[in-house]
């Protein structure tokens, strides 16, 4: 690989590291134990392993940049340690998430063989459970016969429309065929309206296609206003960078 070929790859990473500096300058600025003493347990946790893993993971690339079969290294099995932590916490993530299932259901004959021994005894209080289970039983009763009532009513109502509608339809129709030629002797037969409902569709969709291209303009504006400014940001990382090299070799 020739020198022009390197030189915008080595830009490349210089901007990426200014953007990795930038992220991590929170992280930097204080120690690690203050930053994770605020957190809960389980961003603790993700906090620690993710911290682990990117020294650990940094460590590994050096190695494999200088030659080293890092594979046979102490530090791979630390990294696959690591990647084990990863899965435990997807795991309590995925069982916080689910909602609590319910492990203890009521019998509800059960609890009802107690109450009734409980209050067995109290003449009074048989006598109103007699009465309810007897006003219950009766509403049933009713009920029952009411739908009964009403299915043979609908089935014979069916059955009556179904032989008159049998019965009046040949006439209907030989008077309709009869009428139907007069017209078309007379010249009386007139072709149906033309329903606007297609048109009325093809617009909805014309409006709909309209809104989602307007709507495509302008989320395609902001992408290139935010791609615009992240290149100006990098233009001027980059004047900062060679003003302060080109200060430290006038020095």
């Amino acid at each position: 690989m020739e020198a022009a070929d390197l030189l915008p790859l080595l830009e490349q990473l210089d901007d990426n590291v200014d953007d990795l500096e930038e992220a991590l300058k929170p992280i930097l600025e204080n120690p690690v134990s203050e930053t994770s003493n605020k957190l809960p347990v389980l961003d603790k946790a993700k906090f620690h392993v993710l911290v682990t893993y990117a020294l650990e993971s940094l460590i590994f690339s050096y190695l494999r940049l200088h030659g080293v079969n890092a594979k046979e290294h102490p530090v791979f099995r630390e990294l696959t340690r690591v990647k084990q932590y990863f899965g435990k916490i997807q795991a309590l993530e995925a069982e916080q998430a689910e909602p609590e299932q319910r492990t203890m259901t009521l019998d509800k004959e059960a609890a009802g063989r107690f109450i009734k021994h409980g209050l067995a005894g109290n003449d009074k209080l048989d006598m109103q459970r007699k009465e309810q289970e007897a006003k219950h039983k009766a509403r049933a009763q009713l009920k029952a016969a009411l739908l009964a009532k009403n299915a043979a009513a609908s089935e014979t109502s069916s059955k009556n429309r179904t032989s008159g509608s049998d019965s009046e339809s040949e006439p209907v129709n030989e008077d309709w065929d009869s009428e139907e030629a007069m017209r078309v002797a007379s010249g009386l037969v007139t072709t149906p309206p033309e329903t606007t409902q297609p048109e009325n569709s093809q617009e909805g969709k014309k409006k709909k296609d309209k809104s989602k291209h307007e709507t495509s303009k302008t989320a395609r504006k902001r992408k290139k206003r935010s791609k615009e400014e992240q290149q100006e940001r990098k233009k001027e990382r980059r004047q900062k960078k060679m003003e302060a090299r080109k200060a430290g070799k006038a020095k």
